[in-house]
Formats: C-alpha cells, structure tokens, sequence
C-alpha cells in the first residue's frame, strides 16, 4: 500500500502536472465564485425562483412578488453557465494535455491565456463591457482548450 502512495504522489514532482493544477485550481475558484455572486444578485434585487426563499420577506400574497425574474441576476447566471461550458472541458482535456509531455513553457502559455481568457470574460460579463469584448475572451479561451485538446489526439493517435 505505501508503494502505491508513493507512485500517485509523483505525479505532483511534474512541472507541468504542478502548473495545470494551480491554473485548474483557479478557474474552478472564480467559477464557485460565480455561485456566491449568483446568491448575493438575487439578495439584493430581491429576485428568488423557490418560494421558500422569500420567506423571510413575508408569507402569501407579499412573498409572491419576489418570485420574479431580474435582469441583473439572469446576467450572472448565464456567465456561470459559460464557465461551466469552458471550464470543465478545460479541466479535462487539461488533465490529458498535462499528462501528455508537453513542454513547461508550451503548457504554461496555454494554462495562463486560458485563466486569463476566462478572467477577462467574467468581468466582461458583469460590468458589462461591450462586445467584441466577452466574445474575444471566449473565442480566445476555447480555442485554448481545442489546442490542447489537438495535441493530446496528436500525441495518442500520432496524428
């Protein structure tokens, strides 16, 4: 059993293995953040989808007006749901890129534009920036993930 340890833990002496997940860990991050943000959009605008929620507004008639939908909120949510559309893929087929024997500086370009894509388009979403501004830093971010995703097909299937 401690041999096997010992061999799973290897993994983490990688260079590579080590900068995919410091930059996995900080997209995951700021993409459970978005959860939080979620949350505190829908406090303050008073904006709820679950009767229980609005409870502590009121009962009836005065809760009901709480279930609404605000523009705000749905703002927030679609940015998360575009996290979880790039960032998960980002996540697996970083984990296969990064086990792939990339070069460190290669896999560092990728893993830092990616992050800073993914940055870049949270704050474009909710300041809001105008366009092409959020388009660019998903456009930019994807095409990250299907790079690395070319060179893992490449390195399994020698294309």
């Amino acid at each position: 059993r401690r041999g096997e340890m010992a061999k799973s833990t290897q993994l983490i002496d990688n260079e590579v293995f080590r900068a995919y997940a410091t930059y996995a860990g900080i997209v995951l991050i700021k993409m459970m953040l978005m959860s939080l943000i979620t949350a505190y959009f829908r406090i303050t605008r008073k904006a709820f989808v679950n009767p229980e929620d609005t409870e502590s507004f009121g009962k009836g008639e005065n809760a009901k007006k709480y279930l609404r939908t605000d523009p705000d909120v749905e703002r927030v949510r679609r940015g998360h749901l575009n996290d979880l559309e790039n960032i998960v893929p980002f996540v697996g087929i970083g984990l296969l890129y990064a086990l792939s024997g990339p070069e460190l500086s290669t896999a560092l370009l990728h893993f830092r534009i990616f992050t800073g894509a993914r940055i870049l388009h949270t704050f474009a979403y909710l300041i809001p920036l105008p366009q092409p501004g959020r388009g660019l830093s998903w456009a930019v971010g994807y095409s990250v993930t299907f790079s690395m995703a070319y060179k893992v097909l490449k390195t399994a299937w020698l294309l």
